[in-house]
């Protein structure tokens, strides 16, 4: 058989057989040893679906990925950034190299150790704005933003996450824009009947928001266990 031709889902996001590449906006470096191909002139880096969660969803949704991928020159919102794996991604294709989308993405982390690594990454890669502090509080994010987010991601490891994914949503998301809470059930309070009734807790708690639709909730257990990513629309 021969090679699969790519899908293009969006102008740095490509998708061949089961693995996702994205535009490298660095070309000749990898962030976390990830491969690297080149195409003519354009390099590519593979988007490890069993590190990222938004690589995951885009592979597990029902939707088309390119429904939920953000645009080239977006404002962003990556709460839970860690040390910028996902985020290196995000970038290559909301700013592109020397960020000549003019996308934004500000990217918060509360762990000092992991934000030493985003901090170093940012510099590299105009547009991806590391700020260290607590992903709950708006007042952290608010001065960094330029404007409501086209945008946004939620991977925090506290209780409550759901209610904190729509206070965000709420207070950032313009209307049309897109969130996803990638929800770890162990994170979560103790409910009978476990992880399926953590995650159908979440979903209630976001269908019985008259500012937001759900428009999937997928499954990605295949590559991360216990968790479940919700994707909204506002």
């Amino acid at each position: 058989m021969g090679r699969r031709k790519p899908i293009q889902l969006a102008w740095g996001v490509r998708r061949e057989g089961r693995s996702l590449w994205t535009r490298n906006a660095v070309k000749g470096v990898s962030v976390r040893d990830e491969r690297r191909k080149k195409d003519s002139r354009i390099e590519w880096r593979y988007w490890d679906p069993q590190k990222s969660k938004v690589a995951a969803c885009l592979l597990k949704t029902k939707l088309n990925p390119s429904e939920i991928i953000p645009k080239s020159g977006s404002t962003c919102l990556y709460l839970g950034a860690s040390s910028g794996t996902t985020v290196s991604h995000i970038h290559d294709h909301v700013c592109g190299s020397g960020n000549h989308h003019n996308g934004q993405i500000v990217s918060v982390e509360i762990s000092p150790r992991m934000m030493r690594d985003l901090s170093k990454l940012s510099e590299s890669r105009p547009g991806l704005i590391p700020v260290l502090g607590d992903a709950r509080d708006p007042m952290v994010i608010s001065p960094y933003l330029r404007n409501k987010v086209d945008w946004f991601h939620q991977d925090i490891s506290v209780a409550d996450q759901t209610k904190s994914f729509l206070r965000i949503s709420d207070f950032f998301l313009k209307d049309g824009g897109i969130g996803m809470l990638s929800l770890k059930a162990a994170s979560e309070r103790w409910v009978e009947g476990g992880d399926d009734s953590r995650f159908e807790l979440a979903k209630k708690l976001i269908e019985s928001n008259s500012e937001v639709t759900l428009i999937d909730n997928v499954d990605i257990s295949h590559y991360e266990g216990q968790h479940r990513v919700f994707i909204i629309r506002k």
